[in-house]
């Protein structure tokens, strides 16, 4: 069956009909008119530098420059007292 990319509740390719199968999802359009449209081709677009965006930010933050209060981090939110390694500070116990 073919799936026919829908914009603002109608057909990217200009198709007519009540039993049409139809997809916000760019990856399920499978009707070639569809994918020759500018509205599909730009939303293609617009996912594909979302998910660049998306990976840009996930760099930045979890970059070289805060390892070092994640550690710190993740050492106070262990259990116990006896944690190994200590980390950067010294504590009392061991």
């Amino acid at each position: 069956m073919v799936i026919h990319f829908n914009v603002d509740g109608h057909l990217a390719c200009g198709h007519k009909g009540k039993s049409l199968a139809a997809s916000r999802e760019l990856n399920r359009v499978k009707c070639r008119s569809c994918r020759n449209t500018d509205a599909y081709k730009q939303a293609r677009k617009d996912q594909r530098n979302a998910a660049r965006r998306l990976s840009r930010q996930k760099k930045t933050t979890t970059g070289a420059i805060n390892w070092r209060a994640e550690w710190t981090d993740r050492l106070t939110a262990m259990p116990g007292l006896q944690r190994l390694p200590r980390g950067f500070a010294g504590q009392t116990f061991v």
